[in-house]
């Protein structure tokens, strides 16, 4: 396979004391699955970087290679430049989010059940707004995620699906990265 640019972004580190990655460890475990030019951003567990793998072998060796360094699990998921691309052109809630820190994308690391979609769609989240499209959820979010009823069930799997979010300013920055 050619090389390529990809994020790599790893689900809930660095929140709380018990999986705590540096950027200096991301880099380490990143490049260990033989990726080259690896790039942190934030401390927040999101790197860019060029491999050969691909994005699902990618993703496996980056999990594995944390629990190996450093002890704990940590859910990865890896986007192509292309597919950061296309989240920032799609941007289907422009028309409503008006503060990119409250306007949150979910990489997902596989489309959800159409199914549990629906179901998800009969939740009363208020005022917030989201919508699916193929392996990403976008999410505008004005009470933010701590008071979100969106985010209080996908805390509770209610996709089926491994995701991470990031805010809009985040995966602008990985775009430009990119």
């Amino acid at each position: 396979m050619a090389t390529r640019r990809v994020a790599v972004l790893l689900r809930g580190v660095n929140v709380g004391r018990a999986k705590r990655i540096s950027s200096a460890q991301l880099v380490q475990v990143v490049e260990s699955t033989g990726a080259s030019d690896v790039r942190t951003l934030l401390n927040s567990g999101n790197a860019v970087c060029t491999s050969g793998r691909s994005p699902a072998s990618l993703a496996s060796a980056v999990t594995a290679g944390i629990e190996a360094m450093l002890g704990f699990s940590a859910a990865t998921v890896v986007r192509t430049r292309s597919d950061i691309a296309t989240v920032l052109g799609l941007d289907p809630l422009a028309h409503v989010a008006t503060d990119p820190s409250r306007y949150l994308v979910m990489f997902l690391d596989a489309p959800p059940d159409p199914e549990l979609v629906t179901r998800l769609r009969s939740v009363d989240v208020g005022d917030e707004q989201w919508v699916v499209e193929g392996s990403e959820l976008y999410a505008w979010l004005p009470p933010g995620v701590a008071d979100s009823r969106l985010f209080a069930q996908l805390a509770k799997n209610a996709l089926g699906v491994v995701g991470t979010a990031r805010n809009w300013s985040t995966v602008t920055k990985l775009g430009d990265l990119l």
